[in-house]
């Protein structure tokens, strides 16, 4: 996975934990809502990223 990959996924997941935050602070249930689902995506884009990791090493491997 790319340092700049990684780095865009945290930064996705800090806004999402800031958003849910300022929702739940402000009792506004919509932005509460947007900040879990931003932290649902970077969560799920640095799955993807893992996953290509794992077979990059997987054929790397191979080649050996």
């Amino acid at each position: 996975m790319g340092l700049a990959d990684k780095a865009q996924n945290k930064l996705e997941d800090a806004k999402g934990h800031a958003k849910e935050g300022t929702g739940k602070a402000t009792d506004n249930e919509r932005l509460e809502a947007e900040g879990r689902n931003d932290q649902s995506k970077a969560h799920a884009k640095d799955a993807g990223e893992k996953v290509k990791d794992a077979a990059k090493d997987v054929k790397d491997a191979f080649k050996a």
